[in-house]
């Protein structure tokens, strides 16, 4: 059987994967320093979760949802300036079948939203919502299965709106930021809605049309669960093994960090035991009809004619060893000629960072984010 730090270990894994693909609310007392126990692995954040219904929600598809149901986490609470304006809100992205509770993950909270740290949550409102189609939102599996919309990242975009100006009263965001769907995401925001966010922050993607490898892995993934007969157009009764093996052996190479790996396992046995415990956690989590909305949610995605509509300041991050997007594409340089407040870097591979995933290990862009937030101080 295996120990629980190995467990622990496959499901941060997973969630990194996952990521890489991942009324007003009531006053909240003021934010206490998290605590953390003596045997405590994970810093326990105090945050407060909750559901936003948005009526008769129509998509771009011209499909109706006569209830969408977004989820959401907070830490802090929010703060208002002299005009009686939220000014303190950030909203974080997670990535393809990720879910807004990913960033309470150390590597990702515990070099953010301590006391003294960039999103300190005594400073700030941070937000994460739980995407359409992911975590507590309203999803395929819910009961729709494939009658469910076929929603995009511009539908993903206005359900955060939504949230945001309707639940909240959010007429502007001190910052948004996001990883891998979410970074891209970030694209959206800064082109459809220029003046809604103070900064943005988008982190491992590319702002161009999902084609080349990246569209290649992606359809694979689509074609393996569709070929498998358990499938049956999406009316399984059980989950279809073969195809979710097929699709989770594209999310396994695609999140994969090279020099990483070859450090961590270096020798055959402790590879294939690794990476075959990640194959039967992988199993164990995904769900077929909810994941192939999550990777068909890009086919739209393409801000690249009306980059130049980008005018909030940007600081964009990408990593070297990232597969997905990978460091020889010319993009980041054409881009930042066109957006007139954006400030690019490529995090150097080394075999401490994490490949695709590396856009949740803060520690590699937290210097990055505290420039943004200082440019953009008022």
């Amino acid at each position: 059987m295996a120990s629980k730090a190995s467990q622990k270990r496959r499901m941060t894994w997973l969630l990194q994967i996952l990521a890489g693909f991942a009324a007003q609310a009531a006053p909240l007392p003021p934010a206490a320093a998290p605590a953390r126990s003596a045997t405590a692995a994970v810093t326990k954040w105090p945050t407060r979760e909750a559901d936003f219904t948005v009526r008769d929600f129509r998509f771009q598809s011209g499909e109706r949802l006569p209830s969408l149901r977004i989820h959401y986490t907070t830490l802090g609470r929010p703060q208002r300036d002299a005009r009686g304006e939220i000014s303190n809100a950030v909203m974080i992205l997670h990535g393809t079948g990720g879910s807004g509770k990913q960033f309470l993950q150390p590597q990702f909270a515990d070099e953010l939203f301590g006391p003294g740290q960039p999103l300190d949550i005594n400073r700030y409102w941070i937000i994460l919502p739980d995407n359409i189609g992911h975590g507590g939102s309203s999803k395929p599996s819910d009961g729709l299965r494939t009658r469910f919309p076929a929603y995009d990242y511009d539908d993903m975009v206005e359900a955060q709106h939504q949230l945001l100006s309707k639940s909240f009263g959010i007429r502007q965001m001190r910052l948004i930021m996001g990883t891998s769907m979410g970074c891209m995401h970030s694209f959206v925001w800064g082109e459809k809605r220029p003046g809604f966010a103070r900064a943005l922050m988008p982190l491992a993607c590319q702002p161009v049309e999902i084609a080349g490898l990246n569209r290649m892995w992606r359809q694979l993934l689509v074609d393996g669960i569709k070929a498998d007969p358990a499938w049956a157009g999406g009316d399984y009764k059980t989950q279809p093994i073969q195809g979710l093996r097929t699709a989770a052996s594209m999310l396994i190479l695609a999140g994969a960090a090279p020099l990483n790996l070859q450090q961590s396992y270096p020798t055959r046995e402790a590879a294939t035991a690794q990476v075959r415990a990640r194959m039967e956690a992988s199993l164990a989590a995904l769900e077929a009809n909810d994941l192939l909305y999550q990777v068909d949610a890009s086919r739209t995605y393409d801000p690249w004619p009306k980059l130049e509509a980008i005018t909030a300041p940007v600081t964009w991050i990408n990593s070297a060893d990232d597969f997905i997007n990978p460091r020889a594409l010319d993009v980041p340089q054409r881009a930042i000629a066109r957006m007139p407040n954006a400030r690019f870097r490529m995090i150097a591979e080394s075999a401490e960072t994490r490949g695709h995933g590396t856009h949740t290990w803060a520690k590699f862009w937290k210097a990055d984010l505290v420039d943004l937030l200082a440019r953009t101080e008022r």
